[in-house]
């Protein structure tokens, strides 16, 4: 009798954990409205959402989904979809859903929520989220642009310019029984909005710069709990930014110049009656230049004097009589277009980790870290006293700050004291590039406490994490983690010190890539492909800069052709067509522009830079001389250009081009066939000089015929293990493909030693060296220093994308990681590596530890994924998974022997694989 109930509750278990299995926990998360979490003020009417599923069963997939978006949240509430109602749609979509309700407007207000039927159960409808229109016909502008087209006369403009911010005041009377209040704003170069004596938002250096002749962003702000019934007041201060420049009238030629700062403001103000009211910017406001911000410079910093403060300028009330009537100026000449990537903010706090006083009265300040921000400082003086602080990314073996590499920037604050109580401040206009500061005429012995770093660039989630059993690497990703958020700044850029911090496009060529499994960059690289595209010749050329601060037309095809690079990233780590579809007639022109002018006999005989920066064979060299390290230009741009052809023959069959998908697929093996005849050598299967990226551009573009192709990779590794030594031998072209490249051709043992040396040249060798960023240069110690930044991201290459493709495992098969692939590179020694990574289905995982005895891997994979699995071993007998043989677990599918590895399908859900040996 008891054997029997033994069984009985064996069996009743059993069915209690189907029908659990069969009703699973589903939830939705993080839902976004175009990558943006309840965005205010779009530019489209046709937005794209997305939702996350959450579930406690395996295999669980979305197989319908019902969204309903309302005007009103009581709407929304009452589930009544009066602007969209889907119904129940029977699909698997779960990113970039287009909105397709009733048409949307300007200023409309959409609430929304969703819910989903599944496989394993359905879930309740989501927490609501929202989105605004913004202002999307010219007409809704009445607005006028003002500003002040001249220079004051404690202002200088001259190389180093100088320029005061101005102070822009109304003051307006509201009726009672407000509804809503909205701002929509454009401040050039940079602003600061307040209401009645409150900052509005948490952005710093707003806007992101553009070429302000093409376009300029507008934000749009909710002031509804800052507008009181009786009398208000809004204001601005306007900041130099990129605007106006920072070195104007210096290289006419090269520099770019937009004028004066300017603004154009709306605030709209809606009542409960109906009734609508208009504040906006024109000759009725007040301003003054004659502020506490005397002068600020990217480049050179910012002055303070708080003795000049304005003692509540800002609320309604304050005496602005002797002030200036605003200026009605002409338009900077760009469309008004909503800004649809992150704004910059505050995203952390470095505390400094210790102070020497250099002189009397001069102290050297160490943060410990190289960052891009600013200092901010509490002091207490006296009215008058002066405070100085100069940045600098090294000092020179006597204490002083090393600032030859900075060029001709200046990079110092000035705060003048109001004197009384302890004062706190730090810029809003500039930010620095700094791991030491300098100061002096601090009245007192400066304490760290009253010094914090505070670091600054677009408010993007972190979305990756990697760390390996090797510290070395890790301090290698944190290095590049840092470099990587020093320089995004509304744009990718180089550096963010010297005088440059310029948006050059080879830097991101498939860097983007690898920062893409780190940040949630969808949305900067979205608006930079836009830079771009306003940047490109009527002709079809497209600079090295973008936007086009410098006029820098060189006509590459490895520069430019990160406009198309891009666009693949954004379609592969996160489904959005949108910029492929945007952009393919421009990115077709410039392939049309290169052919027409430089391709003879489907060679394209132009190129600039090369493979910018081998490491050179003396450490006092910046660039090698030796032409046995160099790579022929005419190789490497028509590599590129039958890469790109690929790329492009790609997106013509998304976007269902018959014609184009011919036309570039004939294209490109006429380019194979011309660049195999030009540069293979059949005999000894090298192409050209043998460098490293001389065969590996064609070997891993697929233009090395197929029986060539371990021949010519031969080559590669005998030039990695006899001539480099183990080292890196490749520039900044070939470095976006060597890591990834010498791993599926199965050498992923020489690019992790590559990427954990520790002596020249190597990451390594700069972290061992004391660097918390990445360097410009390989011998960024020994060559001209003066040539050097210290927080640059162009040497990276693929490493980062290495990190997870292939170090982890985590790979999307086609777009967005809809299906992924996880088959991790397991290094002899390596101990362990542990990454994840947000997709936009949600969280995939690959936590793995290897020895001599077994290899056990924690994978998660999102629901409404699946994921193909590579385990190390060539049979299926001696893998375990929760405890229990792989064959018993009817969640896993065995699909094949590949390699050496056997391989699995598997669905979403938590799995922990063991292979013994």
């Amino acid at each position: 009798m008891k054997r029997i109930l033994t069984h009985i509750a064996l069996i009743f278990t059993a069915v209690l954990s189907i029908c659990l299995n069969c009703y699973a926990n589903i939830s939705l998360q993080n839902l976004k409205c175009e990558m943006l979490e309840n965005p205010l003020g779009i530019g489209t009417i046709h937005p794209r959402l997305s939702w996350q599923i959450l579930s406690d069963a395996r295999n669980t997939n979305q197989a319908a989904y019902q969204i309903l978006v309302a005007s009103s949240p009581a709407m929304l509430a009452a589930n009544h979809g009066d602007l969209w109602d889907s119904h129940k749609v029977n699909s698997d979509q779960s990113i970039m859903v287009n909105y397709a309700g009733k048409p949307l407007q300007s200023r409309m207000a959409c609430y929304w929520k969703v819910k989903v039927w599944t496989n394993t159960g359905e879930s309740k409808w989501s927490e609501p989220a929202k989105w605004t229109e913004g202002l999307l016909n010219a007409a809704d502008w009445k607005a006028r642009w003002v500003g002040y087209d001249n220079g004051f006369p404690w202002d200088s403009v001259s190389k180093f310019s100088r320029l005061s911010a101005r102070y822009y005041r109304k003051q307006f009377d509201v009726k009672p029984g407000i509804k809503k209040a909205t701002v929509y704003i454009v401040g050039l170069g940079h602003y600061e909005l307040y209401v009645n004596g409150k900052i509005i938002g948490d952005q710093v250096l707003a806007e992101p710069p553009t070429d302000y002749t093409q376009s300029v962003k507008y934000s749009t702000f909710d002031v509804t709990e800052n507008i009181k019934q009786g009398t208000n007041a809004i204001a601005t201060v306007l900041g130099n930014g990129r605007f106006f420049t920072m070195r104007p009238k210096y290289k006419p030629k090269k520099i770019k110049e937009f004028g004066f700062p300017k603004m154009l403001l709306q605030l709209e103000v809606e009542y409960a009656n109906g009734a609508k009211q208009l504040i906006i910017s024109d000759g009725s406001w007040k301003f003054t230049a004659d502020g506490p911000i005397r002068t600020n410079n990217e480049y050179d910093g910012e002055e303070y004097d708080a003795t000049k403060e304005f003692i509540g300028w800002s609320n309604a009330g304050f005496d602005d009589s002797k002030w200036l009537n605003a200026g009605l100026v002409e338009s900077p000449g760009g469309k008004l277009v909503a800004q649809m990537n992150e704004p910059i903010k505050v995203m952390s706090v470095v505390k400094p980790v210790g102070i020497t006083q250099l002189k009397p009265g001069t102290w050297i300040m160490d943060m410990g870290q190289n960052m891009a921000g600013w200092l901010q400082m509490r002091v207490k003086g006296n009215r008058g006293d002066r405070v100085t602080l100069r940045y600098a990314e090294t000092v020179q073996p006597n204490g002083e700050l090393y600032v030859a590499n900075l060029r001709d920037a200046k990079v110092t604050d000035v705060y003048t004291l109001k004197g009384g109580e302890t004062e706190t401040w730090h810029p809003v206009f500039v930010y620095h590039g700094f791991r030491y500061v300098e100061i002096s005429g601090y009245p007192a012995k400066p304490e760290l406490s009253d010094f914090e770093g505070q670091v600054v660039y677009d408010a993007m989630t972190t979305i990756g994490h990697f760390e390996t059993s090797n510290q070395l690497v890790n301090q290698i990703y944190q290095n590049a983690y840092w470099g990587i958020l020093s320089n995004y700044k509304g744009m990718p850029v180089d550096c963010p010190q010297r005088n440059e911090r310029m948006p050059w496009l080879g830097d991101r060529a498939v860097g983007s890539l690898g920062e893409s499994f780190v940040f949630a960059n969808g949305n900067l690289y979205a608006k930079w492909l836009d830079d771009i595209a306003e940047s490109q010749k009527p002709d079809g050329a497209i600079p090295d800069v973008a936007p086009a601060y410098w006029n820098y037309y060189s006509d590459n095809m490895t520069w430019p052709g990160t406009y198309i690079l891009v666009a693949d990233m954004l379609y592969r780590q996160f489904a959005d067509k949108a910029p492929i579809e945007k952009h393919y007639a421009s990115m077709k022109k410039w392939m049309d522009y290169m052919r027409v002018k430089y391709m003879k006999d489907y060679l394209v005989t132009k190129d600039k830079y090369g493979d910018w920066c081998v490491p050179p064979e003396s450490p006092e060299l910046i660039h090698s001389k030796d032409p046995a390290r160099n790579t022929d230009g005419q190789l490497i741009a028509t590599a590129y250009y039958y890469h790109l052809a690929g790329l492009m023959e790609k997106f013509a069959r998304l976007l269902h081009k018959p014609a184009d998908v011919q036309a570039f697929a004939s294209l490109q093996l006429n380019v194979g066939k011309a660049f195999n005849q030009e540069y293979l050598d059949k005999k000894n299967f090298k192409y050209d000089n043998n460098t490293v990226t001389a065969n590996l551009l064609p070997l891993y573009f697929g233009i090395t015929p197929s029986v060539n192709r371990q021949a010519v990779f031969k080559n590669i590794v005998d030039k990695v293990q006899n001539e480099a030594n183990g080292h890196i031998s490749t520039g900044v072209i070939g470095t976006q493909w060597l890591m990834r490249g010498l791993t599926e051709y199965g050498r992923p043992d020489m690019a992790y030693q590559i990427a954990s040396n520790s002596d020249y040249p190597s990451w390594g060798y700069m972290a061992k060296h004391g660097a918390t960023t990445i360097w410009e240069l390989w011998n960024g110690d020994t060559a001209n220093p003066a040539m050097n930044s210290r927080n640059h991201i162009m040497l990276l290459g693929d490493l980062i994308a290495w990190f997870y493709q292939n170090l982890a495992g985590i790979k999307t098969v086609n777009a967005g990681f809809k299906e992924i692939v996880m088959n991790p590179s397991v290094i002899k020694n390596l101990d362990s590596v542990n990454a994840s990574y947000q997709t936009p289905y949600g969280m995939v995982k690959s936590n793995w530890t290897s020895n001599k005895s077994n290899f056990v891997w924690h994978i998660i994979i999102p629901p409404n994924s699946k994921a193909q699995v590579y385990l190390p071993t060539n049979t299926n007998g001696n893998i375990i998974e929760g405890g229990q043989k792989v064959s018993f677990v009817k969640t896993i599918k065995f699909l094949k022997m590949e390699n050496g590895k056997a391989v699995f399908e598997i669905g979403s859900g938590s799995y922990d694989f063991e292979v013994k040996s």
